[in-house]
């Protein structure tokens, strides 16, 4: 999660996008201004590549507008994709979609979540190399948490997630908790399940504590380009300010439109492909 990130995919707003807010399943805070939201992606997409990410940018293609935060629908490993199958079912066949983009790339497919499986890729992620994190969540369920732990192999702790709002605004784990250097992550305490607090201490990881007010602002959702480096969403100075304390350089990009809107941060935004862990520095 926090090693050299090279290549990385992103998929652009689109006329759904645009219409999301008026169709309530869909969780936006208020009607889209798509021009808006195009330019930010596009600064995103900019960043990216001036920090020496080779970016990959999809078109809408028909998909649903939540299908902009491109990182649920699958996730990479050391031995190929997982298409995943979201808990949320107006996301269904996001995940062919990108399938079909891996296959492409010479990405072989490591193996699918079946019904009655349901996963996120915003309930997962690697707090080490060789320790993958799974939240069972109001989209990620016990079956499909099984699955993809078999899929994976090695260790896999699995934390349940808070109810908190219900299925309209869900708990992902990537919104409570963000890896940004090996001993380092950014982390939002009263939603943080208690077991993975414990396994964050008993590794030795340092916490950076969000406030309340920059929770909602999507101050724990933080993207590692490498270790120390990082991209978040402007409007959270207290954060930004112990990353940097903290020894990080600290990137900060408007994402008013295209993240805050349907509360997805830069995690959210990017579904990387290529981490260079032969690569990474301390």
């Amino acid at each position: 999660m926090t090693a050299p990130l090279r290549e990385v995919m992103l998929r652009r707003p689109g006329p759904h996008f645009g219409d999301a807010f008026d169709e309530p399943v869909h969780g936006f805070r208020h009607r889209v201004d798509l021009p808006l939201a195009a330019r930010q992606h596009d600064a995103l997409a900019d960043l990216l590549a001036r920090l020496g990410v080779n970016v990959r940018v999809a078109d809408e293609e028909g998909l649903g507008p939540d299908s902009v935060y491109v990182f649920d629908p699958l996730l990479i490993t050391d031995r190929g994709a997982i298409p995943l199958r979201s808990g949320k079912p107006t996301r269904r066949g996001e995940e062919a979609a990108l399938e079909e983009w891996t296959r492409g790339a010479g990405i072989p497919t490591a193996g699918r979540i079946d019904t009655p499986g349901t996963v996120d890729g915003g309930d997962t992620f690697w707090l080490k190399p060789d320790l993958l994190c799974i939240g069972r969540s109001l989209r990620t369920n016990t079956a499909g948490a099984r699955q993809l732990a078999e899929l994976v192999g090695g260790r896999v702790e699995t934390f349940d997630m808070s109810y908190w709002r219900g299925p309209g605004e869900v708990l992902h784990l990537l919104s409570v908790i963000s890896p940004v250097a090996d001993d380092l992550a950014v982390v939002y305490r009263p939603l943080l399940p208690a077991g993975l607090h414990e396994l964050v201490a008993d590794l030795g990881i340092r916490a950076l504590a969000v406030e309340d007010n920059e929770f909602e602002t999507l101050g724990s959702n933080v993207l590692a380009v490498e270790p120390g480096v990082v991209v978040l969403a402007e409007g959270n100075p207290r954060i930004s300010a112990a990353l940097a304390k903290a020894g990080c350089e600290v990137r900060t990009i408007d994402l008013s439109e295209i993240g805050l809107n349907g509360s997805g941060g830069p995690t959210c935004l990017t579904r990387p492909v290529w981490r260079d862990t032969a690569g990474e520095t301390a």
